[in-house]
């Protein structure tokens, strides 16, 4: 990360809209969650991350690891059983690993 982000990711942190979420298990690295903060002080910001997630849902949902009904008014995700095999999650890339196990995170007990 250079000194340009470094400086973004300080600046979001002081305006509570960026908070610390833990370690990545693999790589060690720190990883935040958003705030609600983050749509007022950084609005565009807001949007990628929208984009982004839908875009992760929306591959993991093709390809078998998550359930949703795209025809419902509000449609609820949930883990597949080919989401919980090991095996099958180590084929997926580096990022969408991370974003299965975040939605895991997230729905599991």
């Amino acid at each position: 990360m250079d000194e340009a982000e470094n400086k973004i990711i300080e600046n979001l942190i002081l305006e509570g809209a960026l908070e610390f979420a833990g370690f990545d298990p693999e790589t060690g690295e720190m990883l935040y969650n958003f705030s609600n903060k983050v749509k007022v002080v950084m609005p565009e910001l807001y949007e990628q991350h929208l984009k982004t997630v839908n875009r992760d849902v929306m591959y993991l949902w093709e390809n078998g690891y998550l359930e949703l009904d795209l025809f419902s008014d509000n449609p609820i995700v949930s883990l597949s059983n080919k989401a919980m095999i090991e095996s099958e999650v180590e084929k997926l890339s580096p990022d969408n690993r991370r974003s299965l196990n975040e939605i895991k995170r997230i729905l599991l007990p």
